[in-house]
């Protein structure tokens, strides 16, 4: 058996464990640059507010009654740590999926045990840690997935459900649920298996596997056996590296100073070399654009893009970012209020396999061994003592591209200065 522990509203469980205050109000949890609503409690749910609902466009009445707050990823990073390291005390096999759900391995565990471990499990997360969580007990990860929407959804389970793979209890559920709703089944996934007459979840699980790997990929044929009870799907299958990898962010407030489009553009690129090396790949092409703010009409518009090919397949931030800054140059316009840059990296290949080309020499590999080292201490400094630890140069103070955060609350958990204090 194999559970899925799900943290109920986690950005906002997060803020209500250092302000009691918020617990019974509607709370929203705010996008980069205070944006668009990226999580709510279920008290703004019931007002009818959608996930990722601009706040502006919130009506006045709903307005007034609602506590907006900005994103602090820090405090829900370090919250998400410490839920993980209490999940740790009941089994050794923990696999976080993601900042607020994990999956806990069961093996050799007696089945009839389950739910009160469960219940132990979900008690002992919200005394130690304040978040609340919901668990979903299943042979496979998808039916885990299932089982604890409905331990979420249902009250009468009391935050812990346990399906098997062949109850009746199950297959109801299962006929119920639209494809879509499947873990791993994406939109046009879902419109394709709908042109073959599938549309619920029972019709997916009983379908040919063959067929359905013929059709799509491995992932899907593994889903419909996890469906009928096998467990065959490892989390790498669900998380397969990607193709293109892409950093951008909306600005603060509006420039048309070109060293914060400069410093913006060598941030994201840096960025996204990172994340290149976590799945270790190199990228042969690197795409940059640039934006105005569409909905300032009153202002003149500008959006362009630029393809920058790499001179060999790299995953140094210092070559990407040059490339980005070169591409940025040809895209850059005077008299323009920008909004946005942003940066793609094309024609990811795995490190293991890039070619050597007919220009490279021995000194070209020790240039590429010597990269590949500078590249893993500087992460390594930065993973170990804080993001942000080196950079490739400093952002100056007051630039335009800085996050707007007017409403973050401390992070107390992560910042001497931002403490908790109490009086007495």
């Amino acid at each position: 058996m194999i559970s899925l522990v799900d943290c109920n509203n986690f950005y906002v469980s997060c803020e209500r464990v250092f302000d009691p205050s918020l617990e019974g109000r509607p709370v929203g949890v705010l996008s980069n640059n205070d944006g668009c609503i990226v999580a709510r409690s279920n008290e703004l749910k019931a007002l009818g507010v959608e996930m990722g609902a601009a706040q502006h466009h919130l009506a006045p009445e709903i307005r007034r009654q609602t506590v907006l707050l900005s994103s602090n990823y820090a405090l829900y990073g370090d919250m998400s740590k410490r839920v993980t390291d209490v999940l740790a005390q009941f089994s050794p096999h923990v696999e976080p999926y993601s900042i607020d759900e994990s999956f806990v391995g069961f093996q050799g565990f007696d089945p009839d045990t389950l739910l009160e471990r469960g219940h132990q499990m979900r008690n002992t997360v919200r005394q130690w840690t304040g978040i609340p969580v919901s668990v979903g007990f299943a042979p496979t990860r998808v039916l885990a997935k299932l089982a604890n929407q409905v331990a979420k959804k249902v009250p009468a389970h009391e935050g812990v459900c346990r399906l098997e793979a062949d109850s009746h209890t199950t297959k109801t559920i299962l006929k119920q649920l639209p494809v879509t709703e499947i873990w791993g089944v994406a939109r046009r996934t879902a419109e394709r298996l709908k042109l073959m007459g599938i549309e619920s979840a029972w019709e997916f699980r009983q379908a040919d596997p063959k067929h359905i790997r013929s059709r799509f990929s491995v992932v899907q044929e593994r889903i419909v056996w996890e469906l009928r009870g096998q467990p065959v799907i490892r989390l790498d299958d669900m998380d397969a590296p990607k193709k293109q990898i892409m950093v951008s962010r909306s600005f603060g407030r509006v420039t048309n100073n070109p060293h914060d489009l400069r410093e913006a553009l060598r941030h994201h690129a840096a960025r996204a070399s990172e994340k290149l090396r976590l799945q270790r790949g190199v990228s042969s092409g690197i795409m940059v654009f640039v934006r105005t703010n569409p909905f300032r009409t009153d202002l003149p518009q500008y959006r362009n893009r630029i393809v920058v090919t790499l001179d060999r397949p790299t995953d140094d931030s210092r070559d990407i970012v040059a490339a980005a800054i070169e591409g940025l140059r040809h895209l850059w316009r005077k008299g323009y209020a920008f909004q946005k840059v942003g940066v793609m990296l094309l024609d990811i290949t795995p490190k293991a396999n890039r070619q050597l080309t007919l220009t490279e020499t021995p000194q070209c590999e020790l240039e590429s061994q010597r990269s590949e080292r500078l590249m893993a201490t500087v992460d390594k400094l930065n993973r170990e003592l804080g993001k942000g630890t080196v950079q490739l140069g400093l952002p100056r103070k007051g630039n335009a591209w800085s996050l707007r955060s007017e409403r973050r609350t401390p992070r107390y958990t992560t910042q001497w200065q931002e403490l908790v204090t109490v009086s007495a």
